[in-house]
Protein backbone atom coordinates (compact mmCIF):
# COMPACT_ATOMS: atom_id res chain seq x y z
CA UNK A 1 0.00 0.00 0.00
CA UNK A 2 0.95 3.45 -0.49
CA UNK A 3 0.10 6.73 1.46
CA UNK A 4 0.03 10.14 1.06
CA UNK A 5 1.73 12.63 3.45
CA UNK A 6 0.93 16.34 4.07
CA UNK A 7 3.42 17.51 2.27
CA UNK A 8 1.81 15.44 -1.05
CA UNK A 9 4.85 12.87 -1.21
CA UNK A 10 3.70 9.22 -1.26
CA UNK A 11 5.18 6.61 1.22
CA UNK A 12 4.97 3.00 0.74
CA UNK A 13 4.73 1.06 3.11
CA UNK A 14 4.72 -3.14 3.58
CA UNK A 15 2.44 -5.02 5.20
CA UNK A 16 2.45 -8.51 5.38
CA UNK A 17 0.20 -10.62 3.46
CA UNK A 18 -0.88 -12.37 6.77
CA UNK A 19 -1.49 -8.75 8.60
CA UNK A 20 -3.55 -7.35 5.51
CA UNK A 21 -5.84 -10.45 5.51
CA UNK A 22 -6.52 -10.86 8.82
CA UNK A 23 -7.43 -6.76 8.91
CA UNK A 24 -9.54 -7.48 5.60
CA UNK A 25 -11.28 -10.11 7.43
CA UNK A 26 -11.97 -8.15 11.21
CA UNK A 27 -9.80 -10.79 12.73
CA UNK A 28 -7.30 -9.48 15.95
CA UNK A 29 -3.81 -7.55 15.14
CA UNK A 30 -1.98 -7.12 17.72
CA UNK A 31 1.13 -4.50 17.15
CA UNK A 32 4.06 -5.59 18.37
CA UNK A 33 7.27 -2.85 18.90
CA UNK A 34 10.57 -3.73 17.67
CA UNK A 35 12.97 -2.12 19.85
CA UNK A 36 13.27 -4.70 22.28
CA UNK A 37 14.33 -6.90 19.37
CA UNK A 38 17.61 -4.20 18.80
CA UNK A 39 17.83 -2.35 21.98
CA UNK A 40 16.19 -4.25 24.34
CA UNK A 41 18.51 -7.24 24.28
CA UNK A 42 21.50 -9.69 23.14
CA UNK A 43 20.93 -11.74 20.18
CA UNK A 44 20.02 -14.86 20.44
CA UNK A 45 17.94 -14.12 23.81
CA UNK A 46 15.97 -10.94 21.77
CA UNK A 47 14.58 -13.13 18.50
CA UNK A 48 13.96 -16.08 20.73
CA UNK A 49 11.79 -13.20 22.54
CA UNK A 50 10.63 -11.85 19.85
CA UNK A 51 9.43 -15.26 18.76
CA UNK A 52 7.83 -16.13 22.60
CA UNK A 53 5.93 -13.11 22.16
CA UNK A 54 4.23 -13.66 18.54
CA UNK A 55 3.22 -17.06 19.34
CA UNK A 56 1.46 -15.99 22.38
CA UNK A 57 -0.62 -13.62 20.47
CA UNK A 58 -1.08 -16.51 17.58
CA UNK A 59 -1.79 -19.03 20.52
CA UNK A 60 -4.72 -16.53 21.67
CA UNK A 61 -6.03 -16.06 18.05
CA UNK A 62 -4.72 -12.84 17.10
CA UNK A 63 -2.09 -12.05 14.44
CA UNK A 64 1.08 -10.80 15.62
CA UNK A 65 2.26 -7.47 13.24
CA UNK A 66 5.73 -6.69 14.21
CA UNK A 67 6.74 -2.90 13.51
CA UNK A 68 9.91 -2.23 12.43
CA UNK A 69 11.19 0.38 9.54
CA UNK A 70 13.61 -1.41 7.43
CA UNK A 71 15.49 -0.15 4.30
CA UNK A 72 13.71 2.83 5.01
CA UNK A 73 10.47 1.24 4.28
CA UNK A 74 7.77 0.91 7.33
CA UNK A 75 6.70 -3.09 7.71
CA UNK A 76 3.55 -4.04 9.75
CA UNK A 77 4.31 -7.56 10.55
CA UNK A 78 8.13 -9.22 9.59
CA UNK A 79 8.88 -12.49 7.87
CA UNK A 80 10.90 -14.86 10.22
CA UNK A 81 13.63 -13.75 7.65
CA UNK A 82 13.48 -10.10 8.56
CA UNK A 83 13.15 -10.46 12.45
CA UNK A 84 16.67 -12.77 11.93
CA UNK A 85 18.20 -9.54 10.41
CA UNK A 86 16.55 -6.68 12.73
CA UNK A 87 17.97 -9.03 16.16
CA UNK A 88 21.17 -9.93 14.50
CA UNK A 89 21.66 -5.87 13.90
CA UNK A 90 20.75 -5.32 16.84
CA UNK A 91 21.81 -1.57 17.91
CA UNK A 92 23.34 -1.32 14.85
CA UNK A 93 19.35 -0.56 13.87
CA UNK A 94 18.64 3.33 14.07
CA UNK A 95 16.48 3.76 17.00
CA UNK A 96 13.30 5.87 15.29
CA UNK A 97 10.91 8.44 17.02
CA UNK A 98 8.10 10.02 16.06
CA UNK A 99 10.52 12.74 14.90
CA UNK A 100 12.25 10.48 12.82
CA UNK A 101 10.44 8.62 10.98
CA UNK A 102 10.60 11.22 7.51
CA UNK A 103 13.83 11.47 7.57
CA UNK A 104 14.45 7.13 7.88
CA UNK A 105 11.96 6.20 5.68
CA UNK A 106 13.57 8.96 2.76
CA UNK A 107 10.81 10.14 2.13
CA UNK A 108 12.12 13.49 1.58
CA UNK A 109 14.58 13.44 -1.48
CA UNK A 110 17.11 15.82 -2.40
CA UNK A 111 17.39 17.24 -6.15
Amino acid sequence: PTGVNPAGASINVKVASEVSEALSLGRAVVALESTIISHGMPYPQNLRTAKEVEGIVRENGAVPATIAILDGVPCVGLSAEELERLATLGTKAQKTARRDIAYVIRVFRVF
